[in-house]
């Protein structure tokens, strides 16, 4: 368990590597105790938090109520194994907690509740609700005079949501500058593929060519995105896309999010489902699918842990 300040910390790019080593294995450790949940999409957002708690968040797991706190919105929600594991890397939660998750009369349940554990900035069930309220909390902090920022992690399909859309026009329409979306962008959910756009292996940008790889098996559209930066701009954000596993990417346009005092910011993290399990990443089967005991075993050796 690490300690936060109330500043945003400044770990080292090996203390996240480490930070984010543990999450993983707490994610596949909690799932695999629970016997459900949802890991692969945890595993896609781990270095996206990490950097968040431990390089660019104002926060104190002392004073998790503190009112110029910078707030973080899980809209993604079912992504719990996630969010626990941070928030016991940083200090709200015991890590020996953990493995009571979605466990009758646990704090930890499988979609995040408001409060429980503390930490946690809002109760989640249904995708699509997490950017408009973060824009509440954006536009709470300009009414009160407060200089906090708010940080809000979508998925594909919250982005597949007429009401993210609603609150984007709207978060473009009042300037909310102290507003950053950021979108786990990992191309898979519950129905299989999303789309058929990936990263190249060399992380180049969609603006040069051959910046797009299509794959056979990215064929199962359930609802394209794409022109996706388009669309944000569109609203009025200021739009970038990143490799969404580089500490380094993450950190630079978190910072130029919060240097930004004209527009809200949308990051699109090009991500892996199941990043850094070798039988969970691209593999939808693990979008709400718990590991085996020899799965568990497996994905613990792969992370470099022995249990």
């Amino acid at each position: 368990m690490r300690e936060s300040l109330a500043q945003a910390p400044s770990a080292s790019t090996e203390e996240l590597q480490e930070i984010a080593r543990s999450v993983r294995r707490n994610i596949v450790r909690m799932t695999h105790a629970a016997k459900t949940g949802h890991p692969g999409g945890s595993l896609s957002s781990v270095e996206i938090l990490t950097v968040l708690y431990f390089r660019i968040m104002r926060h104190d797991p002392k004073k998790p109520s503190w009112p110029d706190r910078d707030r973080f919105i899980l809209s993604k929600g079912h992504a719990t194994p996630l969010m626990y594991s941070v928030l016991a890397e940083a200090g709200y939660i015991d890590p020996d907690d953990l493995l009571t998750f979605r466990q009758l009369g646990t704090k930890l349940q499988g979609h995040t509740v408001m409060g429980k554990p503390p930490g946690v900035e809002m109760s989640a069930g249904a995708l699509g609700m997490g950017l408009s309220f973060s824009l509440g909390a954006a536009l709470a902090a300009r009414l009160d005079g407060r200089d906090y920022r708010v940080y809000c992690l979508l998925s594909d399909g919250d982005n597949q949501e007429g009401q993210t859309w609603e609150a984007a026009m709207a978060a473009g329409h009042y300037n909310t500058a102290n507003l950053t979306a950021i979108i786990d962008r990992n191309h898979i959910q519950n129905d299989g593929y999303s789309d058929y756009q990936r990263y190249d292996e060399d992380g180049q940008s969609p603006d040069e060519p051959g910046g797009w790889v299509m794959e056979d098996n990215h064929t199962a559209n359930i609802m394209n995105l794409e022109p996706f930066e388009d669309k944000w701009r569109a609203f009025g954000w200021d739009t970038k896309r990143i490799k969404g596993h580089d500490f380094d990417a993450i950190t630079t346009a978190l910072q130029d999010a919060r240097e930004d005092d004209e527009q809200p910011t949308a990051i699109i993290c090009e991500t892996t489902k199941g990043k850094g399990v070798s039988f969970m990443e691209n593999n939808p089967d693990f979008h709400g699918k718990a590991p085996s005991d020899e799965q568990l075993a497996q994905a613990l050796q792969e992370l470099g842990f022995k249990e």
